[in-house]
């Protein structure tokens, strides 16, 4: 018997059908991670994740790969790897993933996945308008 199991996207908050019994036929099966974004999901605290964001972490990591972390605060770029808010500082999921560690402090755009589901949900939501 094949087990299909409805789960939630820990990073947008979307509802898909996890086919886990049958891999093949899951909706993860043809994304094409690779060996980078591989292990950097490894770092994670993400259990499953919708196909949609699994692609959007592939090119996050290939970015990445291209642009050196900001290693002092003069050389990080408004949008790119913060924005503001309320007149605070948020740093991005750009930033965090190029940090390459979670603080494991609750971010609001952990790149971890440890942030609240509900927390990363609603700001990618935020972003899509």
């Amino acid at each position: 018997m094949t087990k299909h199991e409805e789960k939630y996207c820990e990073r947008c908050g979307s509802i898909f059908i996890c086919k886990m019994g049958d891999i093949t036929n899951c909706q993860c099966y043809t994304v094409q991670l690779s060996k980078e974004a591989q292990d950097y999901l490894q770092k994670t605290c993400y259990d499953c994740l919708c196909r949609n964001c699994m692609i959007q972490i592939e090119q996050m990591v290939k970015f990445s790969l291209l642009h050196s972390f900001p290693a002092q605060k003069e050389l990080m770029v408004e949008g790119l790897h913060y924005y503001r808010e309320n007149g605070q500082i948020v740093f991005t999921e750009l930033y965090h993933l190029q940090r390459g560690y979670c603080c494991h402090n609750g971010c609001r755009r952990c790149a971890y996945g440890c942030a609240s589901p509900s927390d990363n949900s609603a700001l990618n939501k935020e972003n899509d308008e």
